[in-house]
């Protein structure tokens, strides 16, 4: 398996956790994987891209988010998107 299969893996099983509205252990893994995925496929990824949009959604989608998680998801979520942009265009 390689690393970008695993990954791959890892974004789908934590979105399923998000939708599952499974908040804590789509946090505890995707706080895990999101710095692997970033060292080993990079930055600019699609699997990392998705994997932190999938801890946005996992922070703004609970309902007992905090200011500081909405924040953090928004500020994520930017991040994302002028990522997005200037890769995929």
């Amino acid at each position: 398996m390689t690393a970008a299969t695993a990954s791959g893996a890892g974004s789908n099983y934590a979105s399923s956790l998000v939708d599952l509205q499974r908040f804590e252990e789509a946090k505890s893994l995707l706080r895990k994987m999101m710095p692997v995925a970033r060292r080993v496929l990079g930055e600019y990824y699609d699997t990392t891209l998705r994997m932190k949009w999938n801890y946005a959604e996992m922070l703004y989608k609970n309902e007992g988010a905090t200011l500081d998680d909405l924040r953090e998801a928004v500020a994520t979520l930017e991040e994302v998107d002028q990522i997005a942009r200037r890769v995929l265009g």
